[in-house]
């Protein structure tokens, strides 16, 4: 896989990230087909734009999901099987999570994508 096609496809501005960074915890039975599954599933759901994920060799984790409103990451976060996989994560998988929302006011891609000042 080429590095760009590892970013997001994303608009400029006026849209929202969903970014969840986590620890695993030390039982991680099952989670890599989950993740698959949520993320496929994620990507096919109305109004999500995209997303980016890594993780290091001691389990700590970034995703970025990105979304074209907050109605969409809404009505995602109440669909049954990511309930599923929120009540495991929460149970089994991670030591600890963080989860936040914030809206795209401007983006840039580079290196050249931003003139100097």
């Amino acid at each position: 896989m080429k590095n760009a096609e590892r970013f997001a496809q994303t608009p400029t501005s006026g849209y929202y990230a969903v970014i969840f960074t986590n620890t695993w915890a030390p039982d991680t039975e099952g989670y890599e087909p989950m993740a698959k599954a949520m993320a496929d599933k994620a990507l096919k759901h109305p109004g999500c734009l995209g997303m980016e994920s890594t993780r290091d060799a001691f389990g700590f984790g970034i995703t970025v999901s990105y979304w074209k409103d907050e109605a969409s990451i809404l009505e995602w976060k109440q669909d049954a099987s990511h309930i599923v996989a929120q009540n495991t994560g929460m149970k089994q998988w991670y030591d600890h999570y963080e989860l936040r929302v914030a809206k795209v006011e401007r983006s840039y891609s580079g290196p050249a994508g931003r003139t100097a000042l």
